[in-house]
Parts: C-alpha cells; structure tokens; sequence
C-alpha cells in the first residue's frame, strides 16, 4: 500500500488517469476518451472501499467527455489541468471542513483542555494537505483553543502511532498515544470529551465506513454519552449506496497482523500459519454518529436530507467557481 487516506488515493487516482494516457497515440480524441474508461476500471478496482477514487476518476471522465471537441493534445492537457484542480480543492474543502468542524466543540478552560480522541491517520499525510478530521484539530489550535489529543495507535499498520503523533508532534499539540483497547476505559472515566475520525465512504443513510476500529469506538463512546464526529468531504459521500451494508469491505494479507513490523521484516508475533481475518475498514451505523462534517455544512440526522443537501452544495460551489474561471 503506497497511498491512503481517501483524499489521496482520490488525488492520485486523478493523476494516474492522466499517466495512463500521457505517452499513448490516439487518432482522436474520442480513442482517448475510451482509454481513460478502460484506465477509471483498472484504477477503482485497487482500493474499492474509499469512494474518492471511483469520484475523481469519475470526474477526470466527465470533464474528457465535456471537452471532447478538443484536439487530443490539448485534451491531454485538460486532463492534467483537472487533476491539478482536484488536488488544489482539496485543500480548500479541507479548511472549510476544518471551521465547520471547529465552531462544534468548545476549547476547554485555561486550566483543563478539550479532550479529543482522533482514530487513525487524516491529516496532511492523508490528504493533499491539511486534512479531515485532524484538519478540524489544526483549525482548534488556530483559534487558540485548549485541546488535547489522545491518539489511539490503529492496529494492525499503526496509522496513528506512525502518522498522526508525528503530525500533532510537529504542530505543537498536546497528545498522549494510547492502545487501542484503552479508549473505552478513558471514556469511562470522564477522560474523552470528543470523538473525531474521517470516512473512507459515506452512504446516503450516513453509515460511515472507516478505519477498522471506528464502529467499536462510537458504540462505546454512545455508552459514555461522548459526542461522536465525522469529518466527510462531500466527495466521499455515495447516494447511490442506500446503506453501508452495501459497501464492499477491503482484507488484507495476514502479515499485517502476525509480523511484528506493517512489513514483518520483524519478529512474528504469532504463531506461524495461524489463520487470520484482517479487514481493513468496518462499518459504523448511522444512529452512532451525532454529526458529519462536511465542507459545505455540519449534517445532522436525517442524513438522508441533509447529506444530499450538502453534496448538491457542493456541486453548486463548484459549477460557479467553473464558470467563473
């Protein structure tokens, strides 16, 4: 796995549509188009949980489609153009995600911080820059809130002991790394005021898939009457999938479970050829999110309304901002 975070494997999706037809003849420009349908296939089929991809390729298509009249050289271009575009939005979808998430919780007092517990890594190693759900930390630190962040470490390839401490370390923000199996215990005791995480994808009935890990942390945290938040650009919202019962889970290789390293170039930690069950990502139930974050609104239930609203404002800000260039 060289990419993750679903922003970046949607930014890269983007760019690799262009690759694939970067160094190719055609004899015209309607041959393109059909190799970038062959190139979307290919590509939405490497990650097929996190719906970025199968959206930015989507769009990459779309907008070869629109421009159809051109050359093909100057089709090749467009293509380019759009997957810089793509990335450059992100980063503007991610601090206006940021706000929107921020204005939700309080910074604590002078003498006791706002707790939070961020699951995995959604930072500026997981998006083009700035990030979802930790995108919303860095905007509370801007505003001078008093936050402090408990890491959980994201077993089994450790996204939040490799990735997301290193990034609130470089930030400046109060953390403490924690096992997994911790966050209920610390929720319990009146430790946790706030759960962030992201979205891999996000279905019109506001399930959320995520980072394995995420449906047992918003089932205890329902328990602990913890608030529970998802940060979701609209982009990783599908309303073509009525709940997340329909989304396709990705598994992953044994090793990442029994070796000791993400690459088990260390010691094993089990005993070998133990069978194992690895799925990368889980499903929440909607009735355990309070909100999703969105970069055009905070959606509240039901989500069926309102994250339909927010994918159409979306499309809107977008479709001006098109004319307008």
């Amino acid at each position: 796995m060289v990419v993750r975070g679903a922003p970046a494997i949607g930014a890269a999706g983007s760019y690799g549509m262009y690759l694939a037809v970067q160094e190719s003849k055609f004899d015209s420009s309607k041959d393109l188009v059909e190799a970038l349908k062959k190139a979307k296939t290919l590509l939405d089929a490497a990650r097929p949980t996190a719906v970025n991809l199968s959206w930015a390729t989507k769009r990459i298509v779309s907008h070869a489609e629109d421009s159809v009249q051109m050359p093909v050289d100057k089709l090749c271009d467009e293509i380019l153009a759009e997957a810089e575009r793509i990335c450059n939005e992100d980063v503007e979808i991610n601090k206006r995600l940021g706000k929107f998430g921020a204005d939700l919780i309080h910074g604590g007092t002078k003498e006791k911080p706002t707790n939070l517990l961020h699951h995995c890594n959604t930072g500026r190693l997981a998006t083009v820059d700035y990030g979802t759900a930790l995108g919303i930390i860095y905007t509370l630190q801007e505003q001078g809130k008093n936050i402090h962040v408990y890491v959980d470490e994201t077993r089994p390839r450790l996204q939040g002991a490799r990735l997301t401490a290193w990034e609130l370390q470089q930030a400046g923000i109060p953390q403490h790394l924690i096992v997994d199996s911790a966050s209920g215990f610390l929720m319990r005791k009146g430790m946790i005021d706030v759960c962030v995480f992201g979205a891999d994808r996000v279905t019109a009935n506001g399930d959320v898939a995520n980072k394995i890990g995420t449906y047992n942390l918003s089932v205890v945290a329902k328990e602990n009457k913890v608030k529970v938040y998802c940060a979701c650009p609209t982009s990783t919202i599908d309303l073509s999938l009525k709940s997340g019962d329909e989304i396709e889970i990705e598994e992953r290789g044994a090793d990442e479970v029994t070796g000791l390293s993400i690459d088990s170039t260390g010691g094993s930690i089990a005993p070998k050829g133990v069978p194992v069950c690895n799925f990368a990502f889980d499903m929440t139930p909607a009735k355990y999110i309070d909100a999703i974050v969105t970069e055009e609104m905070v959606c509240y239930p039901p989500y069926e309304k309102s994250l339909a609203m927010a994918v159409d404002l979306a499309h809107k800000r977008r479709a001006s901002a098109s004319k307008n260039n």
